[in-house]
């Protein structure tokens, strides 16, 4: 199933990267200095598609990737934990042989791009944390019980797609029909719904343990309104702080700022990266 790009009708064409336990499917756009952007949890890497035309515009080269389980990537793997997700992509900033790599990230994502500044600084030029999970959330036995209600049984993709639906507070694309249905697709095809299982079941415990080694120049993007964190504010501040990095908070925004405020999200962005000539 295709789906409109807001800046060509013709899609790029996905390649792939052979791991020792499966393969990863990235795109590749543009040319100047590398981003690799990896969406979240139960996502695909087209979550970016009104923000890389943006990126890519201001000379960029921008590759977009499916963590392992999801989208185009093999379904099954050993391990989805965020630390198996941030190697994945210190092997794909090597393999494309043009880093250090500015490692942009959406929520599940987050921990692995740490992971990935703690293990490969070499490899990671900056890193952009948007809507980022980088410690396990406290949750009460009544919200663990009505998530695994919710992601388990035959209404469970149903479920899912409604739940993502209620993280958005700054409108939706115009596109947003055609990309829902080309996401419950995906998440109906053998293995990947039990990949989002087996994510929402990992640990951030090693990631939280190693916020003080990042040395890349660092921005946690947030939006206010983000439903996800009881206090967004407070969260963005947090990792921030630990990062000894800096703080944007986007007024009347969810947890998906590349989608729901796309212009916003690349000025804030691309303004964080000018401070950063090095990248």
């Amino acid at each position: 199933m295709s789906f409109p790009q807001s800046a060509s009708t013709q899609p790029p064409k996905t390649q792939y990267l052979q791991r020792p336990d499966g393969q990863l499917a990235y795109d590749d756009q543009g040319q100047g200095p590398l981003i690799v952007a990896v969406p979240g949890l139960g996502d695909l890497r087209q979550t970016y598609r009104l923000l890389t035309p943006q990126l890519v515009a201001a000379d960029y080269r921008v590759v977009t990737l499916d963590p392992r389980g999801q989208g185009e990537s093999s379904a099954q793997w050993p391990t989805y934990s965020p630390m198996s997700l941030g190697d994945d992509l210190s092997a794909l900033i090597e393999h494309l042989g043009s880093g250090p790599a500015v490692v942009v990230s959406n929520s599940y994502s987050g921990g692995a791009a740490i992971w990935t500044a703690v293990q490969t600084p070499a490899l990671v030029a900056s890193i952009v944390l948007i809507s980022p999970f980088v410690r396990d959330p406290k949750t009460s036995a009544m919200q663990r019980l009505m998530l695994s209600a919710m992601t388990h049984g035959p209404w469970k993709v149903g479920a899912w797609m409604a739940y993502l639906g209620t993280l958005f507070k700054g409108g939706k694309p115009n596109d947003d029909a055609a990309y829902r249905a080309r996401l419950s697709a995906n998440l109906r095809e053998p293995g990947r719904y039990a990949a989002l299982q087996a994510m929402l079941g990992e640990t951030r415990a090693p990631i939280e343990a190693r916020l003080g080694e990042v040395q890349a120049p660092s921005l946690v993007l947030l939006g206010r309104a983000d439903p996800d964190f009881t206090d967004p504010a407070a969260e963005a501040h947090f990792i921030a702080t630990a990062l000894h990095g800096e703080e944007v908070l986007l007024e009347g925004t969810g947890h998906y700022p590349q989608a729901e405020r796309p212009d916003e999200t690349a000025r804030t962005i691309l303004q964080f990266l000018a401070k950063h000539p090095e990248v």
